[in-house]
């Protein structure tokens, strides 16, 4: 008879420093996983603090409270086996981790391994290096756990633990979103390691955004031959199911014979096996109707849907809840405005519009055509009176010189001025409208 495992990936938007509510969701999701009768669900990397929690790291009391969270909902675990990310206390340090449970038990605890120290990551600065990647008996199939960082590298603890007889990777993921990122992972890494390997891999990732990090999810599991079976979707919080058939993961490979496995082995030590749960017979789970699979988006979608989650997250996890865009009737302004109504809703955004001497009737009357069809509300605001203000305060100690870019720059410091008074009264944020061109030209106006 053949081995049919099923898989559940909790693909779900966490909060930084949010415990209580990151447990609530991990408990509901496993139930949820539960139900539809899955052998295994897993949740994100550092999926108990929410991703990346940085120097709240060093605080004791949010490890001990982030252990607390892991163990209830281990405790949640009744009839399933789970996989999450959290932060476990050693007496060499603190680990970025993945506790294995079942029936209600902590079984094991792996540690992460290869610990990225480049671009955003810093997680040399926290965490110490794991040792030691177990493999997992979890309903009667031999299941491997990696972190992050661990499945990137063809020679790591995969490759170990597919030498040890593991027909399934599981990789718990924080990877954030640059464009173009989503087809790499698919194809030059959890194909790549799938097809190398020869085993199942399940990529799981964080969605939603976090202060300057965007997480796309995008998470997929992919076949022996590279194919996905199953794909979640970008930009929104997902289950996804896959039933995988075991029975077709190949014979072993050969081991590498360049001494790179060798290197690695060494590294980590040749895996143990760890009997976590037996197979659940096919009769007494509910059918899947078809496994999870959601379609990928083109480049430019990717871009947008990353800027509108981006949006929304930042205002809601950090407590805002409308957004101000100062209107000049040109294209930057428009797409900034655009985004904000998406992201928060048309009623949560505020359009300022602000013409000075030098404004044209056009761009006053296209602000405020934007703003009706977008159902935004709309304020128009003249600087001219502070505008002539400054002119006359300044006239004097101005005299006898060349007009320049220091008079032009008035107009926008007086906007950014109104625009942040209006945020200081009502307790609304402020959406900046520059463009990454003017920016990596410094063409800005300091204060502006």
């Amino acid at each position: 008879m053949a081995r049919t495992f099923r898989l559940a990936l909790a693909q779900l938007n966490l909060t930084v420093g949010d415990l209580p509510g990151n447990t609530a969701r991990m408990v509901e999701y496993l139930h949820l996983a539960r139900e539809s009768g899955a052998d295994l669900v897993a949740f994100p990397e550092l999926a108990t603090t929410g991703y990346p929690p940085e120097d709240l790291l060093f605080k004791k009391s949010f490890i001990d409270a982030n252990v607390a969270a892991m163990e209830q909902v281990v405790a949640e675990s009744r009839g399933i086996a789970v996989v999450l990310g959290y932060v476990q206390s050693r007496e060499s340090g603190i680990a970025n981790s993945a506790a294995i449970g079942y029936d209600g038990e902590l079984i094991d605890t792996y540690d992460k391994i290869i610990l990225p120290n480049y671009g955003v990551f810093d997680e040399e600065r926290y965490f110490t290096k794991g040792r030691v990647c177990q493999v997992y008996e979890i309903g009667g199939v031999r299941v491997g756990v990696n972190v992050c960082e661990d499945i990137w590298y063809e020679v790591g603890p995969s490759a170990v633990q597919r030498q040890a007889g593991a027909e399934l990777i599981v990789s718990i993921n924080g990877s954030p979103f640059h464009a173009g990122k989503s087809s790499y992972r698919r194809d030059s890494i959890v194909g790549s390691r799938a097809v190398g390997h020869g085993l199942f891999v399940a990529y799981l990732n964080i969605v939603g955004g976090q202060d300057e990090l965007v997480f796309d999810g995008n998470s997929m599991i992919c076949d022996p031959c590279g194919k996905v079976v199953a794909r979640g979707p970008a930009f929104r919080e997902a289950m996804i199911l896959a039933d995988i058939d075991v029975d077709s993961v190949p014979p072993l490979p050969p081991v590498h014979s360049d001494g790179d496995y060798e290197d690695a082995l060494a590294a980590v030590g040749f895996p143990k096996s760890v009997y976590v749960s037996g197979h659940q017979p096919d009769a007494e789970r509910p059918p899947l109707c078809c496994s999870s699979n959601s379609g990928e988006l083109d480049e430019i979608e990717e871009i947008y849907h990353a800027l509108v989650l981006g949006t929304r997250d930042y205002l809601h996890k950090t407590g805002f809840s409308k957004a101000i865009v100062g209107l000049s009737g040109g294209i930057d302004s428009a797409l900034t405005a655009v985004i904000a109504a998406d992201a928060l809703g048309p009623e949560n955004v505020l359009g300022i519009t602000m013409p000075s001497r030098y404004s044209s009737q056009g761009s006053v009357e296209d602000s405020a055509e934007l703003a009706r069809n977008l159902g935004i509300e709309f304020w128009e605001i003249p600087i001219e009176p502070a505008h002539t203000a400054f002119a006359d305060m300044l006239e004097q100690r101005f005299a006898d010189t060349t007009p320049n870019v220091a008079e032009e720059n008035v107009q926008a410091r007086i906007r950014g001025n109104v625009l942040m008074t209006v945020s200081n009264k009502f307790g609304w944020i402020v959406l900046t409208t520059g463009n990454k061109s003017e920016m990596a030209m410094g063409y800005a106006t300091l204060y502006g």
